[in-house]
C-alpha cells in the first residue's frame, strides 16, 4: 500500500510538466497522510487541471461519507470489478505527482523501519490515481482520490509486497485520456516499474507521526542513528504524579 508520501515539486513546474490550464499554490510537503488534501491532475474534454482533493476515495453513490470506509488505495488487479472503483476506472482517472513515498520494512528482530523511496534518477514520481466528485442530498460536495497500487518490482519486493502504480512517458497521457483509452487499456498501464528504476534509504521513524512535516524526514539515517532512535523509543516514559503539573522537576 501507499500511506505516506512527499511532494516538493514547485507549482510552476507542474504546470509545465503536465501542460495544465491552472496553477495552485501547494507548499512542499514531506509527510502527506490519508484524509489530508493532495494535489491531483485530471483531464476533462482534453483540458488538464490540477485540483486539491481529499486523500480517501468516496464513490459518488455513497449516501454518507462519514459512514464509509477510508479507501486510500485501489488494487490494479481488481479495480475494474470493485463497485467502489469501476466507474472511476472508466471515467475518472487522475495522476498524483510525488517526489517519493515511504514504506515500512520489518527486520529480523520484528521491528519496522521506514524507508524513503524515490526514482533512481531523482525525477518526479507520477502515481496512477482515481478520483470521485461526490455530491450530497443537501448540496454538499467533496472531491476525493486514491492511489492505484500494484505488485512490487525487484527493488521494492524486499521492502513491501505492494507499491504505487507509476506512469512514465506516453502512459501518462493514455491514463488521463478516458475518452480514447478504456478499462482494458488502463489495466495494461498500471504495472510495476522495471528493475533498476527505484532506489531507497532508511529514514527516521518520526515520519510515522502525522504532525511532523519537514525535509529532515527524507534525510538518510545511519545504522547508528536508527539504533539510537529505537533505544530512545524503548525507554519507559516518565510518569507524572497524580496532581502534578506535568512539568519535569529540575531539582
Amino acid at each position: 500500500m501507499c500511506g505516506r508520501y512527499a511532494t516538493t515539486l514547485p507549482p510552476e513546474m507542474m504546470v509545465e510538466l503536465f501542460n495544465l490550464l491552472n496553477q495552485i499554490d501547494f507548499p512542499p510537503r514531506y509527510n502527506i497522510t490519508p484524509t489530508q488534501p493532495i494535489a491531483v491532475v485530471w483531464e476533462q474534454s482534453g483540458r488538464r487541471t490540477i485540483q486539491l482533493v481529499r486523500w480517501g476515495f468516496v464513490p459518488n453513490w455513497v449516501k454518507d461519507p462519514r459512514e464509509f470506509s477510508l479507501l486510500i488505495n485501489a488494487r490494479a488487479e481488481t479495480m475494474a470489478e470493485k463497485p467502489s472503483f469501476r466507474d472511476a476506472v472508466r471515467h475518472s482517472r487522475c495522476i498524483v505527482p510525488a517526489s517519493g513515498y515511504y514504506e515500512w520494512m520489518k527486520g529480523p528482530d520484528g521491528k519496522r523501519q521506514p524507508y524513503y523511496i524515490t526514482m533512481e534518477d531523482d525525477s518526479p514520481m507520477i502515481f496512477a490515481g482515481l478520483y470521485s466528485n461526490w455530491a450530497g442530498p443537501n448540496g454538499e460536495e467533496i472531491d476525493t482520490a486514491c492511489i492505484v497500487t500494484v505488485e512490487p518490482n525487484l527493488e521494492i519486493s524486499s521492502v513491501y509486497d505492494r507499491m504505487p502504480a507509476m506512469l512514465t512517458g506516453d502512459a501518462i497521457d493514455m491514463w488521463l485520456n478516458t475518452r480514447d483509452f478504456d478499462i482494458a487499456a488502463a489495466r495494461q498501464l498500471a504495472l510495476p516499474l522495471p528493475p533498476g528504476a527505484l532506489k531507497y534509504h532508511p529514514v527516521s521513524k518520526a515520519v510515522g507521526r502525522a504532525d511532523i512535516d519537514g525535509p529532515e524526514l527524507i534525510r538518510p539515517i545511519s545504522p547508528e542513528e536508527a539504533e539510537a532512535e529505537a533505544a530512545a523509543a524503548a525507554k519507559p516514559k516518565k510518569k507524572v504524579a497524580a496532581g502534578g503539573s506535568g512539568q519535569l522537576d529540575l531539582f
